[in-house]
């Protein structure tokens, strides 16, 4: 049962995630029948101001003593790649008491620095992903999920998906009931499942040289098209098989992968930009059939076109309900 959370804040610390933590974890709502957990917010040394970069500082009640002896030792977002030593030692206590380990966001890079992703599936917001991989090879990083729970080390993806993060934990420990009345203060979603895909940015893959790029180009602009490797061999004046190798070798994917990820990046615009219906969309990316145009975009988001739309749509004049 979680009854205790400690929170560690280092300098250049991310308001927004800290923030994140406080609301779910810190708050007393027993006004709604909520239980009150213990609460800890620690820094270096109790009283020593922690940075932001916000033009403020934040001032911690408690020191790293604090931190080792709670049920669920979070850490917050940090700017910083190198960490204090006794902090790095403050988390290795907590998971060796048996705390839950939680980070949300770049929190995740404190949690490598200490040794406690070391074949641990973990997240984190898509931009510092293969940064993570780079520093952490030895972490089994997801970098599309909302949040990875992996046991006694949950972490969560940037910003938002922090907030999915901690509903879920929330709701693994203290029940339904409870997740579902944090989130109702809170204005937002009682649960979004970790394997829903981040919106990640899908820039057009670079080709790594000049002999394919006039194909790619036209294909960008023929995306309603069928294409065969045969017909685009001839197009790249190679064999079949040359192409076909060829492709892999500038893009790092095949042709149907490449065009297919081109597709749902076309679809994605025209859902955000245009009133077109799903067929008129599927027609315009290739996909050809409304259906067809779901199945690939679910794959590749882990959401319907339908619903990423009434997200993401732009100039929505409708107002939308709490």
């Amino acid at each position: 049962m979680l009854r205790s959370v400690s929170v560690l804040v280092l300098d250049e610390l991310a308001v927004f995630e800290f923030g994140v933590l406080c609301e779910v974890f810190g708050l007393d709502r027993s006004d709604d029948g909520l239980p009150v957990l213990d609460w800890a917010v620690c820094g270096m040394a109790a009283g020593r101001p922690v940075t932001t970069g916000n033009g403020f500082t934040i001032t911690p009640e408690h020191g790293l003593d604090a931190l080792p002896g709670a049920d669920l030792v979070c850490v917050a977002a940090t700017a910083l790649r190198e960490f204090p030593p006794a902090a790095l030692d403050a988390l290795r206590e907590a998971r060796a008491r048996g705390a839950t380990i939680m980070s949300v966001c770049s929190g995740v890079f404190v949690l490598g620095a200490a040794g406690l992703l070391a074949g641990r599936r973990c997240t984190v917001h898509w931009k510092h992903a293969a940064e993570l991989r780079v520093a952490h090879p030895e972490a089994l990083v997801e970098d599309d999920a909302l949040y990875v729970d992996d046991g006694d080390l949950v972490t969560g993806a940037g910003t938002a998906a922090g907030i999915d993060a901690c509903l879920h934990l929330v709701r693994r420990e203290l029940g339904g009931a409870v997740a579902n009345g944090i989130a109702r203060r809170m204005v937002v979603p009682p649960q979004r499942e970790g394997g829903q895909r981040q919106f990640v940015e899908l820039p057009v893959p670079e080709c790594t040289a000049d002999s394919l790029a006039p194909v790619l180009a036209w294909l960008l602009e023929h995306l309603d098209a069928e294409h065969s490797v045969a017909a685009l061999a001839r197009r790249a004046a190679m064999s079949e098989r040359t192409f076909a190798r060829r492709f892999v070798e500038e893009t790092g994917t095949t042709p149907h992968r490449w065009i297919s990820a081109q597709r749902v990046l076309h679809a994605r615009t025209l859902l955000e930009e245009t009133e077109l219906g799903m067929d008129a969309v599927a027609a315009r990316t290739g996909f050809g059939t409304a259906a067809l145009l779901r199945h690939h975009f679910r794959r590749a988001l882990g959401v319907s076109p339908a619903d990423y739309r009434s997200t993401f749509r732009c100039n929505r004049d409708e107002q939308q309900p709490a």
